[in-house]
């Protein structure tokens, strides 16, 4: 509705000047009243996403972090994401054509530009994450200081904890005083840190395709971070205490399934968003010389103004018999004129092939980069296995001393009693203790015992 109606009126209102960059002007204040209702849409889903995960009752804390990191990042996902996939994916795809356009709820569709909705994608893209970086430093900078000073206020009003000293109308000359009117540091503190990261993350690599400018904004911005966060840290926040984890928790399937879902949509949107592949095949089997030559032409379809639905078509025509759309479709004259020509169908081919071969082609490099880079390096690898199997014999030693002392009967089966471990049994650390196997363990340790393996009882 805003564009449609910016649109209307810079045609009637605006110079020749203001009338030819319509289409950008509307797509950038379009863009930019999205990035505000989306700044005001995240505190919303925080608190809704908080509520329904108290609802779940989680069982610990770990889980009730993990479902709660999911909810708020999948809701931030389609407030961020949603105008987006709608440009790159939806606008312009389903309008019909002049004769018959496909209505919903009475209104025709929104159509893309002579040009395509390339553009208008890179332009939303852009003004949503750069203006998102932006706000969030800008917040980042204030919002610790507000804090601060509120909460120097408060520690000045009621004095310290326990009563034995006020600060009020004076400097404190303790640094634990100083420190104390420092911000809190929570144990959700590092949670929005993570989930800009992630988002930017998205925005570099679900639609590098369409803005290829976002890595260089993304470094730019992260130079900044960098600092910002260093100072907030240490001028702003106490103190953090470190705690040990296990993982980055759900953080890490959240950037797999980022970095899955960027080759598909990367490749859609070569595909079908821009012109790249119908280019690609009237190169190669259209143009004599293998030039862009008449590609324009080619792109266009005709029309008979006489066959406009009733009520759709322009009061003023003049001398106009025909006119042209993008579309490939056939001919007012044709036998079945308006239907997809065969041309569409062979377009439509190449967009689905190419999609196919350039998924396999980045999952091929991903392995291939996987084998030749490995998370962890062979020589690790065996240093892990051989801890885990000294600690399995340590664990299985101690379990049997501990059964002997204690008095148990051990039998072999065969009346013969079991023979302690002796101590040339010790585990050594020679390279030769890796090479021998359980198996072969065993069997020393039956010859030496001179009998078969014992059954405890």
């Amino acid at each position: 509705m805003y564009r449609m109606s910016l649109l209307a009126a810079l045609s009637v209102y605006g110079d020749n000047v203001i009338t030819s960059y319509a289409i950008l002007f509307t797509t950038a204040t379009a863009a930019s009243i999205n990035l505000c209702c989306i700044m005001v849409f995240n505190w919303i889903y925080g608190a809704l996403a908080e509520y329904l995960t108290e609802l779940e009752l989680q069982r610990t804390q770990t889980e009730f972090d993990d479902s709660l990191t999911l909810k708020i990042y999948l809701l931030q996902f389609v407030n961020y994401y949603a105008s987006i996939f709608y440009i790159a994916f939806f606008k312009g795809k389903t309008v019909g054509y002049p004769a018959k356009y496909n209505r919903l709820f009475g209104y025709r569709q929104e159509e893309c530009g002579p040009g395509g909705c390339l553009m208008e994608l890179c332009i939303q893209l852009s003004i949503i994450m750069i203006g998102k970086q932006a706000m969030n430093t800008v917040m980042e900078m204030v919002f610790p200081l507000f804090y601060k000073w509120l909460n120097t206020i408060r520690i000045r009003k009621r004095g310290s904890p326990d009563g034995s000293w006020r600060s009020k109308g004076r400097r404190s000359a303790f640094q634990w005083m100083r420190d104390y009117k420092l911000n809190p540091w929570g144990t959700r503190s590092l949670f929005p840190e993570y989930l800009e990261m992630v988002l930017q993350y998205g925005f570099v690599t679900i639609f590098v395709a369409a803005f290829p400018l976002a890595p260089l904004c993304a470094l730019l911005n992260n130079i900044l971070e960098m600092r910002l966060d260093a100072k907030k840290l240490l001028v702003y926040f106490r103190r953090p205490v470190s705690q040990r984890v296990k993982d980055i928790g759900v953080w890490l399937g959240i950037l797999d399934s980022i970095g899955k879902l960027a080759v598909v949509t990367n490749g859609f949107i070569i595909a079908f968003t821009s012109n790249f592949i119908p280019k690609l095949v009237y190169v190669f089997t259209v143009s004599e010389d293998q030039s862009l030559t008449g590609y324009l032409n080619f792109s266009l379809s005709y029309f008979d103004v006489n066959d406009f639905e009733p009520g759709s078509a322009p009061k003023h025509l003049g001398n106009v018999t025909a006119c042209r759309y993008p579309d490939y479709r056939e001919p007012p004259t044709s036998e079945h004129k308006y239907d997809k020509t065969a041309m569409y169908w062979h377009i439509l081919a190449a967009r689905f092939a190419f999609v196919v071969v350039f998924e396999n082609v980045v999952a091929v490099v991903m392995i291939l980069v996987q084998w030749l880079i490995p998370d962890i390096p062979k020589s690790l690898h065996e240093k892990i296995r051989r801890e885990a199997y000294l600690t399995n014999e340590i664990i299985i030693r101690r379990e049997t001393e501990r059964a002997l002392s204690g008095g148990a009967c051990c039998d072999t089966g065969d009346g013969t009693p079991w023979t302690p471990i002796q101590e040339d049994d010790k585990i050594t650390d020679g390279p030769s203790f890796l090479l021998r196997p359980p198996k072969e363990l065993a069997r020393n340790r039956k010859k030496r015992n001179g009998s078969a393996s014992p059954t405890m009882v």
